[in-house]
């Protein structure tokens, strides 16, 4: 058997994303017959976000099963983290050096490689009524359609929950809070009990837009909200963000220990404090709930639970969204490999496969149909994925559903919140002003 290579970490490039006019990993030409049959020889190269335990085994072991049936085929990993993943794409796309797979979120961010022709179009192989795309749930799939057409391969769904210690709670004598009011109360009397009520770290700056998404989907109206992510329509001066900002300031200064200085905090130190049983929350997505009990942990599975962050009282917005999307991998539209990153594709999301993903330690909920069962996943992530399918709507990552320059305004914006550097007014003035420049 052919051993996996899994390459090393490049640096990553300065600069913004640029992708109208980058060919990715093979010469210009035609683009791919994604229909085609595969010839099973050469080298395949995929991008990952699985670096890191518990992760990284997953996508080792599909590689190198895949390898053991066809060995002529060599499959080059590239895993990158949750925080390097960006960074790496930029430097790959700039170098035109995309690999034949490669990780993506939905919204802005899928649809630039889409524009900027990076992405195959899978419609004939992945759009509902296929084979292969009646395996996924058609939410999931629509997640990465653009212009009637399907791009992306979802690869697992994910939302945003407040995972808590019960036992922290049932000392502090505090309920789950059914109001954003409510959250913020019980944070004395957890304080008391001798818990940091909240962990949170925003050293990466995305940590603080996830509070803030979610709040704009309980106080600004869905129509509203949506309008704004799109620069030609964008206003961003409903009220209801001055709201959000001003409960976000709220939440890290009466519920974290770190305060403003929670800038310099990374969000695995906040991880690991609800792991190690010193924090009584941390907000996280599904695909942390498996990581936040594992072995070693304090928190045992037993003692972890999850739920919605609540809504403020009398919110104008819809209090049943949820924050969330799936996240998956395209195909380079260039790649010489194309019907064989298809056949490889098949094969990581086959129903085996697709439960080996949903279950522990992985705990990743895949996008396939019948993958996550209360017998296959953890408690906690078939309950965090029942939610996610029962929200009235998935408000996708204000970082990823916005254009560049936006998300970049709201990265500084939340910064500015917390350390105090910025009123609320001064950070929705300098993201519109950024909106008038993506124009």
């Amino acid at each position: 058997m052919r051993r996996t290579r899994t390459l090393t970490l490049a640096a990553a490039a300065a600069g913004a994303l640029v992708l109208s006019g980058c060919a990715g990993g093979a010469p210009a030409g035609p683009a791919a017959d994604v229909t085609a049959e595969p010839a099973y020889e050469g080298t395949l190269s995929i991008l990952t976000k699985f670096a890191g335990e518990p992760l990284e085994p997953y996508f080792e072991d599909l590689a190198a099963a895949y390898e053991a049936e066809h060995p002529d085929v060599d499959v080059e990993l590239i895993q990158e983290t949750d925080q390097s993943i960006k960074d790496k794409t930029k430097t790959l796309t700039a170098s035109q050096a995309l690999p034949d797979i490669y990780f993506t979120w939905t919204g802005d961010w899928a649809e630039n490689f889409v524009t900027g022709g990076l992405a195959a179009d899978l419609s004939e192989v992945i759009a509902p009524g296929t084979e292969w795309g009646d395996t996924f749930g058609e939410a999931s799939l629509s997640a990465f359609q653009y212009d009637g057409k399907y791009y992306g391969i979802p690869l697992y769904n994910n939302g945003k929950f407040m995972g808590y210690n019960t036992q922290a709670f049932a000392e502090a004598g505090v309920d789950v809070p059914q109001t954003f009011e409510e959250l913020v109360d019980a944070c004395g009397p957890l304080r008391d009990a001798g818990y940091e009520p909240i962990a949170f770290g925003n050293k990466d700056g995305w940590p603080a837009l996830h509070y803030l998404q979610q709040l704009f989907a309980y106080n600004v109206p869905s129509d509203v909200l949506h309008a704004d992510f799109d620069p030609e329509t964008a206003k961003w001066d409903d009220p209801g963000y001055v709201s959000s900002l001003e409960q976000f300031k709220t939440l890290v200064d009466e519920c974290t220990d770190t305060g403003s200085g929670t800038n310099g905090v990374l969000y695995t130190t906040a991880q690991e404090a609800l792991a190690g049983g010193n924090a009584a929350m941390y907000y996280q997505e599904v695909l942390e709930f498996d990581s936040i009990t594992a072995e070693g942990s304090s928190l045992s599975p037993d003692d972890f639970g999850i739920f919605q962050l609540p809504a403020p009282d009398g919110a104008a917005g819809d209090p049943a969204a949820i924050e969330g999307a799936p996240e998956g991998y395209l195909i380079n539209a260039k790649s010489a490999q194309a019907p064989l990153a298809v056949d490889f594709m098949k094969f990581v999301t086959e129903l085996e496969n697709a439960k080996t993903l949903s279950a522990p330690p992985y705990g990743q909920p895949s996008a396939v149909v019948g993958a996550v069962t209360e017998e296959t996943s953890s408690r906690a992530v078939y309950e965090g994925i029942t939610k996610v399918n029962e929200a009235s709507q998935l408000v996708g990552w204000l970082d990823t559903v916005t254009v560049p320059e936006v998300a970049d305004a709201w990265l500084a914006g939340g910064e500015a919140i917390i350390s105090g550097s910025a009123t609320p007014k001064e950070v929705l003035e300098s993201v519109q002003a950024a909106n008038a420049d993506a124009q």
